[in-house]
């Protein structure tokens, strides 16, 4: 995992410009191909690849987020069942960047027992990975944060984990309630060590955001081959 120089050095962030967005297009525009499941921490595979996971309350827009920068409709599936996917899902991108979405935590309804072993899977992964460059933490825009993403935060603090947290479907509330709950997000992100200082806001349905997002994610993936 990182060390605290490395957490701030992983703090560079796109500045907006035309190159970068494109940069991110051409990235998210290229293939991003399936790799596997992994159902228990010796399922992760080995990789070279810089990583970004994906975490979230279950029901918080995790597949629709990978959908919306990858431009495809399909390629994580959202389940109808909160709390349904239980595995560690791997995406390669182009060969210079590994997607990784991850359980979704906070359903209360799923048996404790199964809570209890895709917890433990998530853990086994964020501890172990010295290539996962940032974890992308889904907050609903609606609802900001709860008791269980606050577990996570202070987790992935403890783990020195660079994360970020990404407002998801910003098409949902009014324009004042989204500015609230960002800023209030902000606020609270300040006290964790481990936290990036930007908060992303997005909508997979309106594409705010999307674009913004690609860029900065295409600073975190190798360098596209020469020629």
């Amino acid at each position: 995992m990182m060390t605290g120089s490395e957490l701030e050095a992983d703090e560079a962030q796109p500045d907006g410009s035309g190159a970068e967005l494109e940069a991110g297009r051409k990235l998210f525009a290229q293939r991003c191909d399936f790799v596997m499941a992994g159902v228990k921490p010796d399922d992760v595979p080995a990789s070279d690849r810089p990583e970004i996971a994906f975490a979230g309350r279950s029901n918080v827009g995790k597949s629709s987020l990978v959908n919306a920068l990858t431009g495809r409709k399909t390629l994580a599936r959202a389940s109808n069942t909160p709390g349904r996917t239980r595995q560690l899902i791997f995406f390669d991108l182009a060969g210079r960047l590994m997607l990784v979405d991850l359980p979704g935590y906070g359903y209360a309804k799923a048996p404790k027992q199964d809570v209890a072993l895709w917890t433990g899977l998530t853990r086994a992964y964020l501890k172990g990975r010295p290539q996962l460059r940032r974890v992308l933490l889904l907050i609903d825009s609606r609802h900001g944060l709860k008791d269980s993403d606050r577990e996570v935060m202070t987790a992935l603090d403890k783990a020195a984990v660079s994360y970020q947290v990404v407002l998801t479907k910003a098409d949902k509330p009014k324009p004042d309630e989204l500015s609230r709950c960002a800023e209030a997000t902000a606020a609270e992100l300040a006290k964790h060590v481990a936290a990036h200082p930007a908060v992303a806001v997005t909508s997979a349905e309106s594409g705010q955001g999307i674009a913004e997002l690609r860029a900065e994610l295409a600073l975190l993936a190798l360098p596209a081959a020469a020629g």
